[in-house]
């Protein structure tokens, strides 16, 4: 009877395995899924990449009407983001980190502010706010200093302001002309530092389709190359990625700059190539370039109005990066507010300190 019973139990479960055999092949997977697709990518070696980031390196100074955008990226971490209408722009720029920039209201061209760096310190003049006269300042400061706790003092808060005046203010006040040096003048490949080439692939919606496209998101493949420089000690520390784009050819597209702490100081995107002067000398250079300071929490886009008409090669004198107060604005010396700051903070600490009461 036990026999009959375990001969009945294990027919009964292959048939039950071959249900759901049966089952399982009849299951219709679904074909039509949205997946990236990948592009054909060129190969190139560190040699190439090094020679490229030197090919941007050629230009030394430059002249430049441009077209300016800016957003505030204050409310990022809330998923949002505030954009600005186009602003004229007259650029002058200078190695190794001069800095002139003009900031126009289309058509009438009134400048809505001026800054300047010298490659150690800026100057930054606002001009307009709105036409309440509140706001007109004339800022100066320190490249290498760091002003995030004074930034609050710049954010404009007063209920009677023009909301687009408001914006327009707080964008620039917080606006450093240094950081754009780098990204219009990139800077050569130095033998006493290290480089690593490596790849990567990112998922990326294709612009040139329609949005509604199924072949619109695909797969770029990037190689980077990673500067390191040598600290006394012997170690290494990242100072630059470049990003080169292999589809099509080798194109920097990106280079993200990082602080003494290793975290991203600039990122700054390169976009189409084209040709720069009338001259045949500079061209596929980028015809627009966006500079994101994570850290200021701000992003501006500088696209160049007519590529034709840049000026490359003029050498600068230096009194023409360091802007003069010539319109008597109130100055704001953000030095002497950092210096006040630390020593408003060591008082209250003292005074914390000197009330504690142990029991």
């Amino acid at each position: 009877m036990k026999y009959f019973t375990g001969k009945f139990l294990r027919l009964r479960a292959v048939s039950v395995l071959a249900v759901l055999l049966f089952s399982l092949g009849c299951i219709k997977v679904k074909q039509d899924r949205e997946t990236a697709r990948l592009l054909k990518t060129e190969d190139a070696e560190q040699v190439e990449l090094i020679k490229e980031v030197n090919r941007f390196a050629r230009v030394n100074s430059m002249r430049a009407k441009m077209d300016l955008k800016f957003e505030d990226n204050s409310f990022a971490e809330f998923g949002m983001k505030e954009s600005y209408r186009n602003a004229d722009g007259e650029v002058v720029v200078q190695r190794p980190g001069k800095i002139l920039l003009k900031v126009q209201i289309p058509i009438i061209h009134s400048d809505v502010a001026q800054m300047t760096s010298d490659g150690d310190t800026f100057r930054v003049a606002i001009l307009q706010d709105g036409g309440t006269g509140k706001f007109k300042k004339f800022v100066k400061g320190t490249n290498s200093a760091d002003y995030s706790k004074l930034q609050k003092s710049f954010t404009l808060t007063d209920p009677g302001v023009d909301k687009s005046a408001k914006q327009g203010v707080n964008a620039f006040a917080n606006l450093r002309p240094q950081h754009f040096t780098d990204a219009m003048l990139v800077r050569p490949t130095d033998d006493g530092n290290v480089y690593t080439q490596s790849s990567i692939f990112q998922i990326e919606q294709d612009t040139s389709v329609e949005r509604k496209s199924p072949v619109r998101t695909v797969m770029r493949g990037y190689y980077l190359l990673d500067e390191f420089a040598k600290q006394t000690d012997g170690s290494l520390k990242i100072a630059r990625r470049f990003w080169f784009d292999r589809v099509g050819g080798i194109r920097l597209a990106r280079q993200q700059i990082f602080d003494a702490k290793g975290e991203i100081e600039s990122d700054i995107i390169y976009g189409q190539e084209g040709n720069l002067t009338g001259s045949g000398n500079y061209n596929n250079l980028p015809l627009q370039i966006t500079v994101t300071r994570p850290k200021e929490k701000y992003a501006m886009t500088l696209k160049y109005q007519s590529p034709e008409a840049v000026t490359i090669g003029t050498a600068f004198p230096d009194a023409a990066f360091v802007l003069q107060n010539s319109w008597n604005l109130e100055v704001v010396d953000l030095d002497q507010k950092l210096r006040e700051s630390s020593a408003l903070q060591q008082i209250n600490s003292n005074s914390n300190t000197s009330g504690t009461r142990f029991h």
